[in-house]
Protein backbone atom coordinates (compact mmCIF):
# COMPACT_ATOMS: atom_id res chain seq x y z
CA UNK A 1 0.00 0.00 0.00
CA UNK A 2 1.00 3.56 -0.50
CA UNK A 3 -0.05 7.38 0.90
CA UNK A 4 -1.68 9.31 -1.60
CA UNK A 5 -1.31 12.51 -0.18
CA UNK A 6 -4.50 14.11 -1.98
CA UNK A 7 -6.46 12.49 0.52
CA UNK A 8 -4.58 13.87 3.41
CA UNK A 9 -5.75 16.86 5.62
CA UNK A 10 -4.87 16.46 8.85
CA UNK A 11 -0.94 16.12 9.33
CA UNK A 12 0.40 15.33 13.08
CA UNK A 13 4.10 16.26 13.01
CA UNK A 14 6.43 14.59 15.46
CA UNK A 15 9.51 16.63 15.83
CA UNK A 16 8.16 20.18 15.37
CA UNK A 17 10.14 23.12 16.59
CA UNK A 18 10.06 26.45 16.84
CA UNK A 19 13.56 26.72 15.22
CA UNK A 20 13.24 28.23 11.93
CA UNK A 21 16.90 26.30 10.82
CA UNK A 22 15.41 23.18 11.82
CA UNK A 23 13.24 20.82 9.81
CA UNK A 24 10.62 20.14 12.38
CA UNK A 25 9.85 23.63 11.49
CA UNK A 26 10.68 24.04 8.04
CA UNK A 27 8.30 21.32 7.23
CA UNK A 28 5.44 22.47 9.15
CA UNK A 29 5.50 25.93 8.08
CA UNK A 30 5.28 24.28 4.62
CA UNK A 31 2.48 21.77 4.65
CA UNK A 32 0.19 24.44 6.89
CA UNK A 33 1.41 27.28 3.61
CA UNK A 34 -0.49 24.05 0.78
CA UNK A 35 -3.47 24.06 2.78
CA UNK A 36 -2.84 20.97 5.25
CA UNK A 37 -4.33 21.40 9.05
CA UNK A 38 -1.12 20.61 11.29
CA UNK A 39 -0.70 19.47 14.67
CA UNK A 40 3.09 19.87 16.19
CA UNK A 41 4.00 16.96 18.09
CA UNK A 42 6.96 18.17 21.27
CA UNK A 43 7.23 17.89 24.58
CA UNK A 44 8.98 21.15 24.73
CA UNK A 45 6.42 23.95 23.10
CA UNK A 46 2.96 24.92 23.83
CA UNK A 47 2.46 26.77 20.73
CA UNK A 48 4.49 26.28 17.50
CA UNK A 49 3.87 29.18 14.58
CA UNK A 50 0.67 29.90 16.73
CA UNK A 51 -0.52 26.55 16.75
CA UNK A 52 -1.39 24.44 19.63
CA UNK A 53 1.41 21.46 20.32
CA UNK A 54 0.32 18.21 21.69
CA UNK A 55 2.91 17.37 23.92
CA UNK A 56 3.50 13.64 22.64
CA UNK A 57 1.35 11.26 20.43
CA UNK A 58 -0.79 9.96 23.43
CA UNK A 59 -2.41 13.58 23.17
CA UNK A 60 -3.53 13.51 19.16
CA UNK A 61 -7.08 13.48 18.20
CA UNK A 62 -7.77 10.11 16.83
CA UNK A 63 -8.96 11.85 13.04
CA UNK A 64 -5.29 13.06 12.23
CA UNK A 65 -4.63 11.23 8.47
CA UNK A 66 -0.86 11.18 8.41
CA UNK A 67 2.19 11.33 11.01
CA UNK A 68 5.21 12.50 9.98
CA UNK A 69 8.59 12.22 11.66
CA UNK A 70 11.35 14.74 12.03
CA UNK A 71 13.04 13.17 14.77
CA UNK A 72 15.92 10.87 15.26
CA UNK A 73 15.26 7.27 14.54
CA UNK A 74 16.10 6.42 18.25
CA UNK A 75 12.96 8.50 19.43
CA UNK A 76 10.59 7.76 15.90
CA UNK A 77 10.94 3.94 16.75
CA UNK A 78 9.38 4.75 19.82
CA UNK A 79 6.64 7.24 18.74
CA UNK A 80 5.71 4.93 16.12
CA UNK A 81 5.21 2.03 18.46
CA UNK A 82 3.03 4.46 20.80
CA UNK A 83 1.04 5.82 17.48
CA UNK A 84 0.34 2.35 16.27
CA UNK A 85 -0.65 1.06 19.15
CA UNK A 86 -3.62 4.05 19.56
CA UNK A 87 -4.44 3.29 15.89
CA UNK A 88 -2.96 5.52 13.59
CA UNK A 89 -1.91 3.54 10.42
CA UNK A 90 -0.30 6.29 7.89
CA UNK A 91 3.51 7.16 8.68
CA UNK A 92 5.79 9.57 6.73
CA UNK A 93 9.42 8.89 7.99
CA UNK A 94 11.55 12.52 6.63
CA UNK A 95 14.57 11.33 5.12
CA UNK A 96 17.27 11.00 8.14
CA UNK A 97 14.46 10.21 10.79
CA UNK A 98 14.10 6.42 9.29
CA UNK A 99 16.51 3.42 10.42
CA UNK A 100 17.28 -0.22 9.53
CA UNK A 101 15.22 -1.08 13.05
CA UNK A 102 12.31 1.26 11.49
CA UNK A 103 11.90 -0.27 8.60
CA UNK A 104 12.26 -4.27 9.73
CA UNK A 105 9.17 -3.43 12.53
CA UNK A 106 7.29 -1.43 10.07
CA UNK A 107 7.55 -4.81 7.41
CA UNK A 108 5.49 -6.63 10.34
CA UNK A 109 2.79 -3.88 10.24
CA UNK A 110 0.88 -4.66 7.18
CA UNK A 111 -2.12 -3.42 8.41
CA UNK A 112 -0.34 0.18 7.88
CA UNK A 113 1.31 2.74 5.12
CA UNK A 114 5.08 3.79 5.43
CA UNK A 115 7.02 6.03 3.48
CA UNK A 116 10.67 6.25 3.77
CA UNK A 117 13.24 8.52 1.66
CA UNK A 118 10.84 10.89 0.41
CA UNK A 119 10.60 14.40 1.43
CA UNK A 120 7.20 15.43 2.14
CA UNK A 121 7.63 19.34 1.13
CA UNK A 122 8.68 17.72 -2.38
CA UNK A 123 5.81 15.35 -2.94
CA UNK A 124 3.13 17.76 -1.87
CA UNK A 125 4.43 20.22 -4.65
CA UNK A 126 1.37 19.98 -6.96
Amino acid sequence: MSINLREIKRIAIIGATTNPQKFGNIVLKDLKKKGFDVLPVSPKYDFIEGIRTYKSVDELPNDVDLIVFVVPPEVGIEELKKAYNRGFRKFWFQPGAESKEIIEFSKNLSDADFSFIKCIMVQTNW
